[in-house]
Order: C-alpha cells, then structure tokens, then sequence
C-alpha cells in the first residue's frame, strides 16, 4: 500500500512541476489585476489607459456635478431676480407711503408702523440674498476643487504625448528593421543564425538581436531566438523585455538545454522588477527541477 502511493506520488511530481511553469510565466498581460514582467511599450501603454480611465470617469461624473450644479444656480437666480422685485416694490411703497403721508391726517403712529412692516420686510430679503450668495460662493468652491485642474490636464496631454513619442519610434524602428531585412534576403536563415551568433559573441548586441528578429520573423529556431533576445536585454538590464522573451521562449520549447539558465534569469529579472513571490517560485523551481546543476546552486543562494 505504502508502495503504491509513494508510485503514485512520485509520478505526480512532474506534473505539478510542468503545470507550475506556465503559471508563474504570467508575464506581460496587461488584462491582468496586477500585470507584471512589461515591456517598456507595454508600461507606457497601462498607464495611459489607467490615466485616460481615471479622466473619463471623472469627467463624467463631472458632467453630473455640472448639470446638478447649473440647475442649482438657475434657481438661486430666479430667487435673486424675486428678491430685486421685491426691493424696488418696497422702495415704491416707501415712496407712496410718503406721499400719502404729506397729504392725508393719518397719525404718525400708523406711518410709524407701515415703515417698520417695510424695513422688515426688506431685512428679511437681505437675509435671503446673504444665504443665496453664501450658496453660490460654496457652488464655486466646489468647481474650483473638484474639477480637473490645468496641471492635471497638462499632465495627461504629456502622458498622451510620451505614448505618441513612443508608438512613432517604434514605427521607425520597424521601418529600419523592415530597411536592414531586405540586406538579408541574400542570406539563408543558417547564415542569418551563424552572424547572429558572432555578434553576440563580439557583444554587437544591436546587430545580434536584429537578426534574431529576422530569424523570429522567418520561423527559424524561434525558441531560441526569443531565448538569446531575452538573454541581451537581460544583460543590458531591460528586466521587463527579458521576461518577456523569455516567456515566450519557455511557451514553445519548454525542454531545451538552456532551460536552467533561462529560469534563472528569469528568476532574477522578476527579483529586479520587484516580483519577489514570483523569483522565489521560479528559484524553487530550478532547485526542484534541475537539482545538481549550477543554477540550482546559484538559486538556493538567491533564497537564502
């Protein structure tokens, strides 16, 4: 029985360890709650989508404030114009009861009283209109803070303009490679690879990686190509671009004999970007998997 489930166990343990890869490969989806492992394109392109997020919610709840806010001040005015009325009716009233005053013998007891009646009256509007002002000074108060200001809209039109900037070079960019491919249409995809090769070895990184780019693009060892431009941003310290490849590599050729290091730097490319959850799962991994080679030591070292 003990027999049967340790079988049972330990023919298992490669299918976990199969299954974990691609999991902790999560790189680069920008659908993702909390993406991780982007390009530089990538990070550009996410914070212009949460910014163009933020402002679009803002502004529509905005245009409610607005509309809310609009039909208040038409109200406050039509109370204002009221209160104008009344004003210049006491004011005419005033004006009569003099009149009659001088005119008539009414006791100047009962012109006494109807002055008073007035002049309360019109401190009661003045009450009014002193409310109706504090109103709409506490309605621009509310505009002036809520809503966005010129440096916000100046930072999104920066924002807005980066991702423009970087969207144009790499247009250019695909322009040059598209312009260096056709020197390259005279060469075979082994004699592409073999330069590829010696540029790398001479560090003409620039050179290598647009060849493997054509290799890439040619379906001509593609693992392997994703894996050596992984490996040249990983050794100019573009952590983001080298997860990627290096992902993409893993994803169509998971038994290759480079498969240690690539974890590895992996591992350590996710440790750079601050993923340690995802470094820690990958170096556990490597032990795991290749436990005598010397990425499994360097891994127990990063561990510790």
């Amino acid at each position: 029985m003990k027999c049967s489930s340790l079988v049972l166990l330990l023919t298992a343990i490669p299918t976990l360890l199969i299954s974990a890869e691609p999991s902790a490969f999560g790189a680069g989806d920008l659908n993702s709650p909390n993406p991780y492992g982007l390009t530089s394109s990538e990070k550009v392109i996410l914070e212009t989508k949460k910014t163009l997020n933020k402002v679009s919610v803002k502004s529509n709840n905005q245009a409610n404030e607005l509309d809310s806010l609009r039909e208040r001040i038409d109200g406050l005015q039509s109370i204002i114009e009221s209160l104008s009325r009344k004003a210049h009716n006491n004011k005419i009233n005033l004006q009569k009861l003099d009149e009659e005053n001088s005119l008539s013998s009414k006791t100047s007891d009962e012109y006494d009283k109807r002055v008073s009646e007035i002049v309360e009256a019109n401190s009661k509007n003045v009450e009014v209109m002193k409310s109706t002002i504090s109103e709409i000074s506490s309605v621009v108060d509310k505009i002036n803070s809520e809503y966005i200001t010129k440096k916000e809209f100046n930072s999104l039109v920066n924002d807005v303009n980066t991702f423009k900037a970087l969207i144009s070079k790499e247009l250019k960019g695909s322009h040059k490679a598209t312009t260096e491919s056709s020197n390259t249409k005279s060469l075979s995809s082994a004699e592409v690879y073999n330069r590829a090769k010696r540029n790398f070895d001479k560090k003409y990184y620039t050179d290598a990686i647009e060849d493997y780019e054509f290799l890439i693009k040619n379906n001509y060892k593609p693992a392997y190509a994703h894996y050596m431009i992984g490996e040249m941003n990983y050794r100019r310290k573009n952590y983001s671009n080298a997860i990627s490849y290096f992902k993409k590599s893993s994803s169509l050729y998971s038994k290759a004999s480079y498969m240690p290091t690539l974890m590895l730097h992996t591992a350590i490319s996710m440790e750079k970007t601050g993923d340690t959850s995802h470094a820690n799962s990958f170096y556990e991994a490597i032990i795991s998997k290749y436990p005598d080679s010397k990425e499994a030591d360097k891994a127990r070292k990063y561990l510790q």
